[in-house]
């Protein structure tokens, strides 16, 4: 199954549970807008015409809000589904935002310099009658970046005569972006997956954990948990895995990656350190386990071997929707991607807020306040959870959907 149809599953199982009626569920799954432009370009001098999409999910809550992709697989049902996800995890967060998606189908590896930033002004251009700092906030996803957001906010800042920096989010620093950005998501699986571990009784210093992924996610969400004093044992990327009994020194491991080739963890050498396999590394017997690498990693075979007592989902779907249940079966405390992963949506919303107001917030008080909404909104998932005696992912659906209801209810919408 693909992250798209697990997600469907996920969905349909809280409805279910909540008894929606067949119309509100329709209007629930419907984009409000679906946005499909061309983009005359080049890829690698050659002519060629680009196709562009952005989807509008539901703005019962505030502002679309979603990333730009730019990948060669990107198309129209993908966006719709991910553009969905955004509004739930927005809404699970209690931030002020709907869901939006978007992207182009394009392969940036091809592609010049000059090519990227001719092709992404384009596209900001044909976006901009349907968006706007107070109706839809694009920002990175798929290999797009800083860079990328600044071109496109130049591009609208000439467009509309006037500064557009909260149009779109994950902006460089030195133009409106916000400390902590690079961090918040990595630093949001550790904080709730040390969080639930205290829920079942385990301290931050007596846990061991594995990550698997190095990247944007992984590499932070280990040097968190090092941080706060997890024994991190194990961690893994494309070039493989390590192990290390007595725990991995996380700072050395990231000062070597910063320099590596590829930033990959291969090569890196330390006393005691042995290599092992992705599926050795999410079958270890740990407290606490991260993957923050690809979707469908932990599927009902691995699941039935998997040793840890909390999963914190760093990547996107990276338990299928069988696998979710087996873990479900086995009482593993699975912390849902729509919140473990969330610190990213939460960062770019005080991206947000700190371009309207004018300030520049430190990298603690960022940090600070991404914590306390992730733990609040841990705190209200396993109460719904308790309640409803149904797994957190489930809890964190019925919690999203009900509070995108009640707005739809208020604003006349159903």
């Amino acid at each position: 199954m693909s992250l798209l149809d697990n997600v469907k599953v996920f969905f349909d199982q809280a409805a279910k549970k909540m008894a929606i009626d067949d119309h509100v569920r329709q209007m629930l799954e419907e984009p409000d807008r679906i946005i499909e432009v061309k983009i005359p370009g080049t890829e690698n001098g050659k002519p060629k015409v680009f196709r562009g999409y952005r989807v509008q999910h539901n703005n019962a809550r505030g502002p679309y809000k979603g990333g730009l992709r730019y990948h060669p697989t990107v198309e129209m049902d993908e966006v719709v589904a991910l553009a969905g996800l955004m509004t739930w995890k927005c809404s699970l967060l209690n931030v002020p935002y709907g869901g939006g998606k978007g992207g182009i189908s394009c392969d940036p590896t091809k592609m010049t310099r000059q090519e990227l930033e001719a092709i992404s002004r384009a596209f900001i251009r044909q976006l901009m009658p349907n968006i706007g700092p107070t109706v839809d906030v694009p920002a990175p996803d798929v290999n797009t970046d800083g860079q990328i957001m600044a071109w496109m906010v130049d591009e609208a800042t000439q467009i509309a005569g006037e500064s557009m920096l909260p149009l779109l989010t994950g902006k460089p620093v030195s133009m409106g972006g916000s400390l902590g950005r690079t961090e918040s998501t990595g630093y949001g699986v550790a904080r709730v997956g040390v969080e639930a571990l205290k829920k079942i009784g385990i301290e931050p210093k007596d846990a061991t954990a594995a990550v698997q992924g190095f990247g944007k996610v992984g590499g932070w969400t280990a040097a968190r948990l090092y941080k706060m004093g997890v024994k991190v044992v194990a961690v893994s990327d494309i070039s493989g895995g390590y192990y290390c009994k007595d725990g991995i020194n996380i700072e050395d491991l990231m000062k070597y990656t910063a320099t590596s080739k590829g930033h990959l963890i291969e090569g890196f050498s330390a006393p005691g350190l042995t290599k092992i396999s992705n599926d050795e590394l999410l079958t270890l017997d740990v407290d606490l386990l991260c993957p923050c690498a690809m979707e469908n990693q932990i599927d009902p075979g691995v699941a039935k071997r998997v040793r840890a007592k909390v999963i914190s989902e760093g990547a996107n779907g990276p338990v299928t929707a069988d696998g979710d249940a087996v873990l479900t079966e086995r009482g593993i405390v699975v912390i849902p991607d729509i919140l473990a992963n969330a610190g990213g949506v939460t960062v770019s919303y005080f991206e947000w807020v700190q371009n309207f107001q004018h300030i520049s917030w430190t990298f603690d008080e960022v940090i600070n306040k991404m914590d306390s909404m992730m733990v609040n909104c841990l705190n209200d998932v396993w109460e719904v959870s308790q309640k409803e005696k149904c797994s957190l992912r489930t809890a964190a659906f019925i919690l999203s959907i009900t509070r995108v209801i009640e707005a739809m209810k208020l604003t006349g919408k159903i």
